[in-house]
């Protein structure tokens, strides 16, 4: 069986438990959080020291922008992406975005941000909110079509998300287990628009943990009718499924640690995330290793494809895309 497990740490540094947990093969990616960071120079060195141990691991952040964003201090502060569709430039910046985002993150050593939220703003959802393009399917594909763009050309994956849309379910994910009583039709017409036009730009996807009951009884990220059927069968996609954090209540419909991985892997999923749980991160570990699990090739396509170095404030596309984001207020 394929899979693999991504998890975090405590503190900074890394601690002689976390050199245990980090070496067994099974564990394949890593993420960090605002405890784990101090200014762009300590997270190098803790990345750094990562890699010195597994340089194979897949090393993330959530840094969309606006009130999800990980990395502050020193690091410049985005705007969430729904402040971008007022503007008469909005792709323009977008892509601007995706660019500084990749950039920053990639200097310090990390592989990836979870990005971009292809959700829409339905006016619904809080937990989704300001964090969406757009409300209107086209306009929120281009958008983010644009910001992926940006992504790229820095060398960096991009990763969609909630698939196949979070905007309509009220609840909190994070604290319950929101429910969309649409149709399949209705989905396929609004929010699953972003998702399959942008499939093949996207390396990486993760599902949302919404139950979605005219599909399928469980949250898509433990469906195979989600996952296998409509996301790898109708929509092709070929990149590396990665669960939402395991951790969250909106998971706990599956059972304990050990469950929910194994029924996110079994759903689909390429790598579950078990984070904020030291105790569940090392029970979902045991299951794996009892599974005999291996990690997939594909997750190499989410390593960093390009190291911009630590002086990369000094190229002239940095100074521009800078300019252009105060020029539309978007940044100080």
């Amino acid at each position: 069986m394929q899979g693999s497990l991504m998890l975090d740490i405590g503190g900074t540094w890394l601690t002689a438990e976390d050199r245990q947990i980090l070496r067994q093969p099974e564990v394949a990616g890593l993420i960090i959080f605002a405890r784990n960071i101090e200014d762009p120079r300590q997270v190098r060195e803790l990345c750094a020291s990562i890699r010195a141990l597994r340089p194979d691991l897949i090393l993330a952040v959530d840094q969309e922008g606006g009130r999800v964003q990980r990395l502050r201090q020193g690091f410049v502060r985005l705007p969430a992406m729904r402040a971008l569709a007022d503007n008469a430039n909005a792709e323009a910046l977008a892509r601007q975005c995706g660019w500084l985002m990749a950039t920053e993150v990639l200097a310090v050593g990390l592989d990836i941000s979870f990005a971009p939220v292809l959700d829409l703003d339905h006016q619904r959802s809080a937990v989704v909110g300001s964090r969406a393009f757009e409300g209107d399917p086209q306009r929120a594909t281009d958008l983010a079509g644009a910001f992926i763009e940006g992504l790229r050309a820095a060398g960096m994956a991009a990763t969609g998300k909630h698939f196949p849309g979070h905007g309509w379910a009220e609840a909190d994910s994070h604290v319950a287990i929101p429910t969309d009583e649409r149709s399949l039709e209705q989905i396929r017409a609004a929010d699953l628009v972003p998702f399959t036009r942008l499939a093949p730009e996207l390396d990486g996807m993760m599902p949302a943990h919404v139950i979605y009951p005219k599909v399928d009884s469980q949250p898509a990220g433990f469906s195979r009718r989600w996952l296998q059927d409509i996301l790898r069968g109708e929509l092709k996609y070929t990149g590396v499924i990665f669960s939402d954090d395991l951790s969250m209540a909106g998971a706990h419909v599956v059972g304990d640690a050990a469950e929910r991985i194994e029924a996110a892997l079994s759903a689909g999923c390429d790598m579950g995330l078990v984070c904020n749980d030291r105790a569940a991160a090392e029970l979902a570990l045991s299951r794996l290793q009892r599974l005999g699990v291996t990690p997939p090739a594909q997750l190499a396509r989410m390593r960093r494809r390009a190291f911009p170095g630590t002086e990369y404030r000094q190229d002239p596309r940095w100074q521009t895309a800078i300019a252009a984001l105060r020029e539309a207020q978007l940044i100080d």
